[in-house]
């Protein structure tokens, strides 16, 4: 395909993420005024808080619950993803295995349990979302790929994985048909928070927090508006700068892109096969991710992960033409048999990520204010386990999450800029070079002997 006719196909796709793209999106909830004071409050209205929020309800009907969002219900990192809700707490066996070993299987058992409530609550809440449990596909591309697959449980030949998804380029694959699940990730947004709602949770939208602080027994929230005063506040911000100055080093944001195309016809759907509707994603460093919508999209994203200098979040890096292009192309070199289909939205957005890959947790203001941050693109599923964390580390009293190590422990700092910006580049260079190679270099082993963990 030549570079004019690729670009045409993703150049005039709608600017916005194809799950916010609804007429179904709910109304605006009105933004604070004045003062307001509760027993709980919860700063982020994606995933992380959402989920608080509702437990906390859950846990304590009586108890006054306050969530507060500085945009609209699921508008970032919870509304642009990809929809896969996996099981996983780690960020996947290798690297879970890696930094806590001793209890990573019971991290295992814990990440499938809260996947099996979540798959609960949906059903409880009657939350529409699309919710299909059919695993997810890691599929090689290289033979260095295949040689890492082959010998785990779920392994496909080449002959087994194309009979599931059809590529030219895969050369064998793993299904793993328990750890995950695909949803429409703002409908779910939506539905927590009407069910919290319905359960007694106050939703205020369109409310910056923007300091807090300890006065006696309360925290005070500072907004845009008016000001919270809570007995006990939950942090979910998540690629935001954190409020707390103790954890502004320990994530940054990093930008993903994805493209949804138009629906498949029944002939391209044949020529793809995908009839288990499995998430698929490929097995390198920068790799792919992709699934059908509800209506027979290919949603495609992933790879070309971009960091900004200075730790910024800001409306103009959700759209970029160059990983657009690189995206579409490499769309068209796994399903050669599409040839011609037109993309219909392009998007970006920050993933909140730190240097072990998976959300840790903490507390501040002796206790009284708990966070949990650093998904690294997880939070779907994760996000839930999340605020658990949370709530348990608010109460005081300790629990087997609680006692933890992944719990307990916090993550490297990333260092200040520009050392950050030029250390991510270098990591993104020498990645690219190790999916190319099947080795990693001197750079990347050195990360991994300090605990730094870039491995995707």
């Amino acid at each position: 395909m030549g570079h004019g006719d690729l670009d045409s196909t993703w150049r005039d796709a709608r600017r916005e993420p194809f799950w916010l793209d609804t007429p179904e999106r709910p109304d605006s909830r009105p933004s604070l005024r004045g003062q307001r004071r509760t027993q709980l409050a919860v700063v982020g209205g994606g995933f992380t808080g959402l989920w608080t929020a509702l437990l906390a309800k859950e846990r304590d009907p009586g108890r006054d619950v306050v969530l507060v969002e500085a945009d609209r219900i699921g508008w970032a990192a919870s509304g642009r993803n990809g929809g896969f809700c996996s099981a996983s707490l780690t960020h996947g066996e290798a690297n879970g295995r890696a930094r806590f070993p001793r209890e990573y299987d019971r991290l295992e058992e814990l990440g499938l349990e809260n996947l099996d409530e979540i798959e609960v609550a949906i059903a409880k809440y009657e939350i529409d979302c699309g919710f299909e449990r059919t695993g997810s596909l890691d599929v090689a591309t290289t033979p260095h790929q295949l040689r890492d697959l082959a010998g785990r449980p779920g392994f496909l030949d080449q002959a087994a994985v194309r009979a599931e998804v059809s590529s030219p380029a895969y050369l064998g694959g793993v299904w793993d048909r328990t750890g995950n699940a695909m949803v429409d990730p703002a409908r779910l947004a939506w539905g927590l928070a009407a069910a919290a709602e319905r359960a007694g949770v106050e939703v205020v939208e369109g409310t910056t927090v923007q300091a807090l602080r300890g006065e006696g027994d309360t925290v005070v929230l500072a907004a845009d508006g008016g000001t919270i005063r809570a007995d006990r506040v939950a942090l979910g911000t998540n690629a935001f700068p954190p409020l707390l100055r103790r954890v502004r080093r320990h994530i940054v944001p990093v930008y993903d892109y994805v493209l949804v195309s138009q629906p498949l016809s029944d002939e391209q759907l044949d020529a793809v096969g995908w009839r288990n509707r499995q998430g698929v994603s490929d097995s390198g460093n920068q790799f792919h991710y992709y699934r059908l919508t509800a209506d027979n999209r290919v949603l495609w994203g992933g790879y070309d992960a971009i960091y900004h200098f200075g730790r910024r979040v800001r409306p103009e890096y959700d759209q970029r033409d160059a990983t657009f292009r690189l995206l579409a192309g490499h769309f068209f070199e796994t399903f050669p048999q599409l040839e011609g289909l037109h993309f219909t939205h392009r998007w970006g957005g920050a993933i909140d990520t730190c240097t072990r890959f998976f959300a840790f947790y903490g507390t501040a203001l002796r206790g009284r204010v708990a966070y949990a941050l650093g998904h690294t693109g997880l939070g779907v599923g994760a996000a839930r386990f999340s605020g658990n964390v949370m709530l348990d580390l608010l109460s005081g009293r300790p629990t087997e999450r609680t006692r933890l190590d992944m719990v307990r422990q916090r993550p490297l700092p990333f260092p200040p800029e520009p050392l950050a910006y030029l250390g991510i580049q270098a990591t993104r260079w020498s990645l690219a070079q190790a999916d190319r190679t099947g080795r990693r270099n001197l750079w990347l082993r050195s990360l991994d002997r300090m605990g730094l963990g870039f491995d995707s």
